[in-house]
């Protein structure tokens, strides 16, 4: 089962409350130092289509995630098509998986609960993730509409499904 929530909001965020070991910005999560699988969500603004809008460049945080979740197992949660991806050289989903055996799975979060579909790429290693949702609503907000400071909380059933994953016996 997932012990740490990495690169997540402390204060808002749905990962407190569900007692995993969290690390924000005040622990610094790139010091993270295990044991046992984490779910990461490093900062993205630096990586997909809104890039050009970034206020700051944080693109280490993800590559450092990658690297925590091939040591410690896990699944790091980035937006679809992220240039993570090509970077890191992540399989992309469909791919077989890469020599860490980690492979990528796309989702939606708003088949948990999201405002707005939120296409989402998923690269897991080490765990298996829980069986996806019978029901999966059409969300239909935007992103681009949401309040820039509720744009990157995890939708809590999300992260109950996340933290869910297991190590295979």
């Amino acid at each position: 089962m997932i012990r740490a929530a990495l690169y997540v909001d402390t204060q808002r965020g749905p990962y407190p409350a569900m007692g995993l070991d969290c690390w924000g910005v005040e622990r610094d999560a790139t010091t993270y130092p295990g044991p046992g699988p984490v779910v990461a969500h490093p900062p993205c603004e630096a990586w997909g289509r809104y890039a050009f809008k970034a206020r700051q460049d944080r693109r280490h945080l993800a590559l450092v995630a990658v690297e925590q979740v091939r040591r410690f197992g896990g699944i790091l949660e980035h937006p679809a098509h992220s240039l993570l991806w090509r970077e890191a050289r992540l399989p992309w989903p469909g791919e077989l998986p890469d020599a860490w055996g980690g492979r990528s799975v796309h989702v939606q979060q708003g088949w948990w609960g999201h405002v707005a579909p939120k296409p989402t790429w998923l690269y897991v290693v080490g765990v298996e993730l829980p069986p996806f949702p019978r029901e999966r609503p059409a969300a239909v907000g935007r992103v681009e509409c949401m309040a820039r400071s509720a744009r990157h909380l995890t939708p809590p059933a999300f992260a109950v499904w996340l933290a869910a994953a297991k190590v295979p016996r």
